[in-house]
């Protein structure tokens, strides 16, 4: 649409209709997420905007300004553009492998002068984008068991391995698992469902003992036995088991969370976030943020119930997948539930890169409840 297009009565009026389909009510809870991160990054930080309130909600305002302006982007030109973002984030994730930027023992980003990017996080909507595409043009006897399953399969394991390499165990699990999800909801057999995860339970001790890097194996021990380097590997887990456990039900007190405070626990704005919130407003404060993001999680699910278009459905409910295993896994992490895999809690941990992902998602996820009735086609006569 053009500038003068803007101007036309019909597509103004056309355009109010679409702001009026948002889902306003989603985009206060996102904000209200958002808004507990800033309190938590300004209490961490000796009561200052500095270094991290002030910069998380200059760049969540700026996202949020994306995800409505991509709401307002027709399903078409998501479905078309679907394999093109794929392609591009997979050629971003080989070349990371060849002239990827080094930092903190891991080679994941591409730098281009002040610009560094980090192609996983392309791929983490590209994966999506994709799966739902070929699942919107198959029946479903073939979605169930087919040899069929043979493409999906390799877009989910291709750049997740791509991602394991780099390392990044965290989010190539995730990547991983999000695909899984998606596969499932496009109407996988049980069967093969059944027999797969059977598979995966007997293929996770040879992953264990031969697949992971020796610090990943350290991370692994030390969440069993996190005693027996407290002061090592067990760092981590031990600060933030004290931090949880300190807040009680109400917690020590807004800015009063010796842990955070202190510097005794680790990665306070960012993987850790969550600890700090139980510490300082504890129980109470832990579960009253769960449920926006258990409100987060419904709204979006219910935005992919009512699309009219399979692509939309499942491009939806895959974005929400991620979130979902966002909270999931950083909540485990952080509750010592599962190894320290460096995967932050969506809104509410610092940095820039993740909070672009989630919004540029949930800005498809918007789009699908504003074009809920439009229908996708994969024929010609649709935007391919």
């Amino acid at each position: 649409m053009t500038v003068s297009a803007l101007t036309r009565p019909g597509e103004r009026d056309r355009l109010i209709v679409k702001f009026g389909e948002i889902d306003w009510m989603f985009c206060l809870t996102l904000c209200l997420i958002a808004g507990a991160g800033a309190v938590m990054q300004f209490s961490i930080a000796g009561s200052s905007w500095s270094p991290w309130a002030g910069p998380h909600l200059a760049r969540f305002a700026l996202f949020f300004a994306i995800m409505i302006v991509l709401s307002l982007v027709d399903l078409r030109v998501w479905f078309a553009l679907a394999y093109p973002i794929y392609g591009v984030g997979f050629l971003l994730l080989l070349a990371v492998m060849v002239v990827g930027h080094h930092a903190l023992g891991a080679q994941r980003w591409l730098q281009a002068g002040p610009i560094t990017i980090q192609p996983s996080e392309i791929m983490k909507i590209g994966m999506v984008l994709a799966l739902a595409r070929f699942y919107h043009g198959l029946s479903g006897r073939s979605a169930q068991l087919s040899w069929w399953l043979l493409i999906p399969a390799a877009l989910i394991l291709a750049p997740s391995y791509l991602v394991y390499k780099q390392p990044d165990f965290g989010t190539a699990i995730l990547m991983a698992f999000t695909g899984v999800i998606v596969v499932i909801l496009a109407g996988l057999s049980w069967r093969l469902i059944a027999a797969g995860a059977l598979g995966a339970a007997l293929l996770v001790p040879v992953v264990v003992m031969f697949g992971l890097h020796g610090y990943q194996k350290a991370r692994l021990t030390t969440f069993l036995d996190p005693q027996a380097d407290p002061s090592g590997a067990g760092y981590h887990n031990l600060q933030s088991a004290i931090a949880i456990g300190s807040g009680g039900l109400l917690g020590k007190g807004y800015g009063l969370g010796s842990q955070a405070q202190l510097n005794f626990l680790p990665e306070k704005q960012t993987d850790f976030i969550f600890a700090t919130l139980a510490e300082e407003f504890g129980f109470v404060g832990c579960v009253s943020i769960l449920v926006l993001y258990a409100a987060v999680i419904f709204m979006a699910l219910r935005t992919a119930y009512l699309s009219h278009s399979h692509f939309g459905r499942l491009a939806a409910a895959g974005v929400t997948a991620t979130f979902a295993l966002y909270v999931l896994i950083n909540g485990s992490m952080v509750m010592g539930l599962a190894p320290v895999v460096g995967v932050p809690m969506p809104l509410l941990s610092y940095g820039g890169t993740v909070m672009l992902t989630v919004m540029v998602g949930f800005g498809l996820v918007m789009a699908v409840r504003v074009h809920r009735y439009s229908e996708v086609t994969s024929g010609k006569g649709s935007l391919l």
